[in-house]
């Protein structure tokens, strides 16, 4: 009896690799792709019964199950008909050299292992850190989010605040940092796996400013636990840009390290027309931007840049034997500036995509989400049913239909999604549930917002 090859799965397949090639090139070759339905739970685990089992399963079959079942209960993050949370628009190039990566099995640990991949995000990087205007010294990694990229980033400013307050002879009793009450939600979670408390600063319109931050500060009764400020640039529900200059001069003068979340609108750096907003971002200790969202790479990828690095390398080298040999040099190895050791290599798609279309392509497409989100503003201005929020300073619209609750706001979310017309859902604004449209996808037109406004006739 023949013993099967251990390395059978590792074996080339020309019948395999043109069935999965052929499904791909389908997909990225819509000139829009489909919304698609959320999936049932029953439907699916009766779809999936039995089917990992010790024999496998032809991959024609494998395959239809995921086009026919499984693809069509994920809603699809990439169509302009997503407008929810904060939508995703991957360049074709991205997208292609994300299959590029994962086919070489890239990695991205160190230098040693991987110094041309290293190299290339690094670029990617640099295009990133001068837009935001901070120094050449200036660097970081890419990680998997902006949750990932927060908690690094405040891990090491907690920990370079600690050492200066250790070296003074100072009290290291519970820290704190200090907060708007629109800083994302990934803040607050990684200042409790910090075990960081949180200075909550309440803002007049709900911008975070130097005023607002000295005046909580000047009525703390102890504002020397006070480590560090976090500003956004560009929040996630209603994408405000805070007062980062205002920031930047408070913390400098307190000694404290001044952070900046630009997970969504830190993209906004690329469009002339709202740069000046981000007055003060050259001024970050640490500053995010996660590409996967407004700078159309795909997940998962977020950009993570440190001032001074060097700060980064002190907190997150991991120290282990086996490990020597990638730091036996100076040599950049991006596993020591996150929480992370093993990381995929996920600048290269944005990276790849960059080269290929140039920076230009970049503002426009950008310039484009703020350009819709403007004409949307003027849409709602001129109905007598929808009341505009607050002016757009990037691509998020908030606005009230007049006379709805959440109920209201529920079944036109609804119906939307089945006439498969767009995907959008409300939020909560000032206690009240609201509309909001993310715009971020380039092919997102006028046409489409009529749709989805229209029907709350």
């Amino acid at each position: 009896m023949a013993v099967p090859s251990a390395d059978r799965m590792h074996q080339y397949d020309s019948w395999l690799s043109a069935l999965v090639l052929a499904h791909v090139g389908e997909r990225i070759s819509l000139p829009e792709a489909p919304l698609d339905l959320p999936g049932d739970a029953d439907t699916l685990r009766d779809a999936l019964a039995g089917l990992i089992r010790a024999e496998g399963n032809p991959p024609a079959q494998v395959l239809e199950l995921y086009r026919e079942v499984l693809a069509l209960t994920v809603i699809s993050a990439d169509s302009p008909r997503f407008l929810t949370f904060i939508p995703a628009a991957p360049t074709k190039a991205s997208l292609l050299f994300d299959m590029v990566v994962s086919a070489a099995s890239l990695q991205g640990i160190s230098w040693l292992e991987a110094a041309g991949a290293v190299a290339a995000e690094n670029q990617a990087l640099r295009w990133i850190a001068d837009l935001a205007g901070l120094p050449e010294s200036a660097g970081g990694t890419f990680v998997s989010g902006g949750s990932a990229a927060n908690l690094s980033a405040l891990a090491v400013a907690r920990d370079t605040q600690r050492a200066k307050r250790s070296a003074a002879g100072q009290s290291l009793r519970p820290l704190r940092i200090a907060v708007s009450e629109q800083a994302h939600s990934s803040i607050k979670h990684t200042a409790g796996l910090l075990d960081l408390d949180l200075l909550v600063v309440r803002c007049a319109d709900h911008r975070f400013t130097g005023e607002a931050l000295a005046a909580a500060l000047a009525s703390d009764p102890d504002p020397s636990d006070v480590i560090a400020v976090v500003g956004t640039s560009g929040t996630t529900n209603a994408g405000i840009i805070d007062d980062l200059e205002g920031l930047s001069q408070v913390a400098r003068e307190r000694g404290l390290w001044f952070h900046v979340d630009g997970a969504y609108g830190g993209a906004g750096l690329v469009a002339p027309s709202v740069r000046d907003r981000y007055r003060g971002i050259e001024n970050a200790d640490s500053f995010i931007v996660d590409p996967h969202k407004w700078l159309f790479a795909p997940f998962d990828c977020a950009a993570l840049i440190y001032r001074d690095p060097s700060l980064a390398r002190a907190v997150h080298t991991q120290d282990a034997s086996y490990l020597d040999s990638i730091h036996d040099s100076d040599a950049w190895n991006p596993t020591d500036y996150a929480y992370h050791l093993t990381r995929r290599a996920r600048g290269l798609p944005l990276w790849f995509s960059l080269a290929v279309h140039g920076t230009k392509a970049y503002e426009d497409a950008v310039e484009s989400g703020i350009t819709l989100a403007q004409w949307t503003a003027r849409r709602i201005d001129a109905s007598d049913q929808l009341t505009l929020l607050r002016e757009p300073e990037l691509s998020v619209v908030l606005f009230r239909r007049e006379g709805w609750q959440a109920s209201d706001y529920q079944r036109w979310s609804d119906e939307l999604l089945r006439q498969q017309i767009a995907f959008v859902t409300s939020t909560t604004w000032e206690g009240e549930t609201v509309g909001r449209l993310a715009f971020v996808h380039p092919g997102t037109t006028t046409a489409m917002v009529d749709e989805i406004l229209d029907a709350m006739r």
